[in-house]
């Protein structure tokens, strides 16, 4: 059969798929100017000797039947039959940039549907859905999206962590075989966030081609990048089922979850601000469309220990300081004075709040503040009314002895009791209380997660998503945060249906550069809670200005979590000051085109925003340790209209201090810190912006405004 081509084009990337007599991507890159089908005969690959006779592809599905020797992207059976199936294209769909391939395996009765979309910002949707068309059911074991790279794809960029220390990136160099990234915890995962880029050598922020992926799923997973024998490179990304989760009876379908794909040509920022484009454009929807409120959330101020007159002091004081949305954490139900016990018993502590939430609520609205409160529904204490009247509700296998984490359990639910009784509770909170926010927490892995006595971790996700699915239908003006112990659940699919996430449980400034620049590669700064804390941080016992600690959490949505009853005179003058700098900033940070800048000292980090019309920028410096040199270089701005002319002003700085008779770090401050400069685009670019020379653990904020 003659091959026969479709394209999917945008304005910065295109992908040309070969659809018959299988689907393969023979063509994933830079926009084509002056792309012919023709074009593609190019690309018939020689058939090399001492192998198999023929050609062998990677699909779309990556076959093993033909002969890839690759990870295959569909294993599975049919009591042992039927497990090694080829797909046939009988159906192609182009509709704009959607495309839809169907294919068959009449011997296997499976039939394979691949849905691609290329949006406009430049990302790639693509998901597999595989259905079973015999009586008999076919056994799923791993159905993966498989995508080829180019052959100069020479190295690989994942992230790693653990909890308060989330989104850390590591690279290989991969030349030969595989890098697996496989996560089992039941979760996205702080361990293992699902994305994974390749690119060319020595990629960087602002150089090289890149390929990234992320996996829209928040449980089991697994990722890969290989490279065959013959040098031809692919990146695979799969849900991960755990042993006879998944089987299929006649005419079911499994869907995978949704991979998003971007190409840049331009580094890691082109990547970035395609991810952040299609995300605004596609996925985020507030419910409300004005700025993004300033928080005050009590944990790290009072824990456990709540007492409503002085959590109405509180409210008064966060009001004073400009905040806009109060929230209180854990300990407002019954029994719920420590970790170790009433998770479950979703009913209000009456001896703490003896005239229920209601006082409180209506003093925080009567300050101008929205009212938001923590719950953590999938979980459940041993030591709780909850599981003494329902020990079968834990999601468990029958047998074993569960092993609790934080002191607690898992419910199970797709236990349709379950699942009803916490929509109840739900609705009683949602519905009763004139609640603006929720912060939703999920604290612990799944081990041995069974429904039944059948492994049901898949399950556990989806009716995750159907709970909060059933909450945003029922209550469309409520926000809700995903937390889970803070980076623990963070992806696109959980952000269809929630507004928020908390990064990391770690307010360390220091710590906070890492983790948030790690996230910013998938996600905008107006989904990343971003909080000052305490000033001796409560996760590290590290000590940090005002300054550092403020100008840190101006790049994400910002916060406060603390007590701000007990700060001094300085710190709160601090908060003050920050949660002003955010109001007036927000409107930029939060639409404009984020940019992280290649500096040639590892220890200064730099990262900006700058409007989509080019007419004002925000550049952030921030150094995270001694610098290597003794100067400490030119910051050379991207993004910014090369024919404008741009006003620069020191917008915020920790007191920087000159000794003249040496000392400390500067005699001398730069000539545009102490006289203002108007300086051209291009030279900003091109040319920099000579920079101060800071102290460890310190940052400043510059401002760029056209003239």
């Amino acid at each position: 059969m003659e091959p026969i081509y479709h394209r999917l084009t945008s304005a910065q990337s295109d992908i040309v798929i070969r659809t018959q007599p299988f689907a393969e991507i023979v063509y994933w890159g830079q926009h084509l100017v002056h792309f012919s089908p023709l074009d593609c005969a190019s690309l018939d690959r020689p058939i090399a000797n001492g192998r198999l006779d023929i050609d062998t592809p990677i699909t779309l599905g990556a076959e093993l039947g033909r002969g890839l020797f690759g990870s295959p992207g569909i294993e599975g059976h049919r009591n042992g039959l039927d497990a090694s199936p080829i797909f046939t294209t009988t159906q192609v769909e182009q509709n704009g940039q959607n495309l839809t391939i169907t294919a068959e395996d009449k011997q296997a009765g499976l039939r394979l549907i691949s849905e691609l979309r290329l949006d406009s910002s430049g990302v790639l949707q693509i998901r597999h859905g595989l259905t079973n068309l015999r009586a008999t059911p076919w056994q799923v074991d791993r159905l993966a999206i498989t995508l080829p790279i180019a052959e100069r794809a020479l190295e690989v960029m994942a992230f790693h962590g653990r909890w308060t220390r989330e989104f850390q990136p590591h690279r290989i160099r991969l030349e030969h075989d595989s890098f697996v990234l496989e996560n089992r915890r039941g979760r996205t995962s702080h361990e293992h966030f699902p994305a994974m880029i390749a690119g060319t050598a020595a990629f960087s922020e602002q150089q090289g081609a890149v390929w990234g992926v992320h996996l829209g799923w928040s449980g089991n997973h697994r990722l890969r990048c290989e490279v065959k024998t013959d040098g031809r490179r692919y990146l695979q990304a799969e849900a991960l089922y755990l042993a006879g989760e998944m089987a299929l009876g006649e005419g079911e379908t499994l869907h995978t979850p949704w991979l998003y794909a971007s190409h840049s040509g331009n580094g890691l920022n082109g990547m970035s601000q395609q991810f952040h484009q299609f995300l605004r454009e596609q996925v985020i929807r507030f419910p409300e469309n004005k700025p993004r409120p300033v928080h005050l959330n009590t944990w790290e101020g009072i824990y456990f220990d709540h007492n409503p007159e002085y959590i109405m002091q509180m409210a008064s004081r966060a009001a004073e300081l400009g905040v806009e949305r109060f929230i209180i954490d854990d300990g407002w139900f019954k029994g719920r004075n420590h970790d170790r016990a009433a998770l479950g018993d979703w009913y209000l502590d009456e001896q703490k709040y003896p005239n229920g939430l209601m006082p409180v609520i209506n003093h925080v609205k009567a300050c101008g503040m929205e009212f938001g409160i923590w719950v953590e529904p999938e979980m459940i204490n041993p030591d709780s009314d909850l599981y003494r009247a329902h020990p079968d509700w834990v999601l468990a296998l029958p047998g074993y002895e569960q092993a609790t984490g934080r002191y607690q359990w898992v419910l199970d639910l797709s236990n349709p009791q379950v699942f009803d009784y916490l929509l109840e509770r739900m609705n009683w909170l949602l519905g009763e209380h004139p609640i603006d926010y929720v912060k939703w927490d999920m604290n612990r892995e799944l081990v041995q997660a069974g429904h039944n006595g059948k492994a049901a971790a898949d399950a556990q996700t989806r009716q995750f998503y159907r709970l909060l699915d059933e909450l945003n239908r029922k209550y469309p003006h409520v926000e809700f945060e995903s937390c889970a112990s803070g980076g623990g659940r963070i992806d696109y699919e959980v952000l269809k249906r929630t507004h928020r996430f908390w990064a990391s449980d770690n307010n360390d400034a220091l710590e906070r550069n890492t983790i948030q620049r790690g996230m910013s590669y998938f996600f905008p700064p107006e989904v990343m809670g971003a909080h000052i804390g305490n000033l001796r941080c409560h996760a590290t016992y590290r000590q940090h200005s005002i300054e550092f600690r403020g100008l840190t959490a101006l790049f994400g949505h910002l916060g406060m979590e603390l007590d701000p009853m007990t700060a001094d005179a300085a710190e709160s003058a601090g908060y003050e000051r920050y949660v002003q700098l955010y109001k007036q900033w927000r409107p930029l940070l939060h639409t404009g085109k984020q940019w992280r800048v290649d500096m040639p000292d590892a220890t200064t980090q730099v990262q900006g925003v700058v409007a989509e019309d080019k007419s004002q920028a925000l550049y952030l410096v921030s150094q995270l340790a001694m610098p290597d040199y003794t100067l400490a270089g030119n910051l050379r701005v991207p993004g910014l209209d090369p024919a404008a002319r741009y006003c620069i002003t020191l917008l915020d700085h920790p007191q920087i201090s000159v000794v003249g008779k040496g000392g400390h770090t500067m005699r001398k401050l730069p000539g545009w810190m102490e006289t203002t400069q108007t300086v051209s685009g291009e030279w900003l670019a091109q040319a920099g912006l000579a920079l101060p020379i800071l102290d460890p653990e310190s940052a400043i904020l510059i401002g760029f405004e056209r003239v």
